[in-house]
This record gives C-alpha cells, structure tokens and sequence, in this order.
C-alpha cells in the first residue's frame, strides 16, 4: 500500500473514531458534522471528502460493527459445541465488544438498532440476519431434542439478543462504569435466563 493510501485510511478512521465519540457524547441528531471535524482534528471539507454526510458515517460505522458480530455469529455456530456454549459464545462476544469499545455500542444501540427512524428502518435486512443466525442455533438444537419445541427460534433470538441489548442499554445510561466482574457475570446470566426456558 502506497504511503498516500495509508495516510487516506488513517484520516479515514481518526474521522470515524472521532464520529464515535461525538455521537455517543451530543447525540446523532443534534451533532453537527463541524463538530466531527473539530473532535478529529480535521478540516471540515475533508470530512466530505471521505464521507457525504453525517448519516454516510453513521452507516458505515454500524455495518463495520455489525458485519463482525455477524462473522462472530457464524463462528461460534460452526464450531464443535453444545447449543448453550454457542449461545455463551455469543453473549460473551457482545459483552466484550461493550468493554472494549463502549462509545461504539451506544451509538450501534441507541442510534441504529433501536431507532425507530428511517435509519434504523433501512438497515432491518442486516439486523435481523443476526436474528435468523441465532434462530438457526435454536432449531437445530430443538431437532436434536435439547431445546424445546414449543418456542418458536424466532421468539428465543429475539428474546436472547432482546435480552443482551437491554443489559447493555441498562449499562449505557447508567453514570457508574460497569465492573469487569459484572461484565464476566452478566454472560453466564443471559444465558442462563434465556435457556432454563429452552432447555428440556
């Protein structure tokens, strides 16, 4: 990669790390793209040089995170396990994208999967393959009799990934930092919730 490349993806990303920061601190709807040049450190044009506008950068930040929960999905379904310890993997998965990158999650949860707004609408293709992923987990595992047939896979992802959401959404607006034992706890507690009403 040329040099001119590396510096062009740097400015890329110190726009979209400091977008993040912006959003989670002001809101998207109230900020201003100004005032992701001014957090980057950036002239305001070469913001629209990278990016058309605030809701292009909003875009692309959700479906960089999303596509990696969605690689992290498929994983933890491919490998050699039971039901249960894929859920965990799962959880464990989103639970760790929140404490490595809070801000981030914020902004994935309040400003996309939870807005009930022409953004959140537009990208309901690609949540609910997260959906139909964790669904697959389920039926699976109802034919293979250690789930219960009589919830539908549909209603179990949509309660487990419901479930995970709520908990971080708890964290979110909560003034107090999460602590790292409330984290490690707060896996094996989803899961637990979720499949003592699935298990046989």
């Amino acid at each position: 990669m040329a040099a001119s490349d590396t510096a062009a993806v740097d400015k890329r990303r110190v726009i979209l790390d400091a977008a993040v920061r912006v959003f989670a601190r002001q809101g998207f709807h109230t900020c201003r793209v100004s005032d992701i040049a001014d957090e980057a450190g950036v002239a305001y044009g070469l913001v629209y040089h990278y990016f058309s506008s605030k809701d292009q950068i909003l875009d692309t930040l959700f479906l960089e995170r999303w596509g990696v929960m969605l690689r992290a999905i498929a994983e933890a379904d491919a490998a050699e396990r039971a039901p249960r310890d894929k859920l965990r993997a799962i959880a464990g998965f989103i639970v760790e994208s929140y404490r490595h990158d809070p801000e981030l999650m914020k902004v994935i949860i309040v400003e996309v999967t939870r807005a009930a707004n022409t953004f959140g609408r537009t990208h309901l293709a690609q949540i609910r393959e997260a959906y139909e992923q964790i669904g697959a987990i389920v039926a699976r595992a109802q034919a293979d009799g250690v789930f219960r047939s009589e919830i539908t896979p549909e209603f179990a992802a949509l309660a487990f990934y419901g479930l995970i959401e709520q908990v971080l959404t708890g964290w979110i607006f909560d003034s107090a930092p999460v602590r790292d034992d409330e984290l490690e706890r707060a896996k094996g507690l989803i899961v637990e919730t979720i499949c003592r009403g699935l298990e046989r």
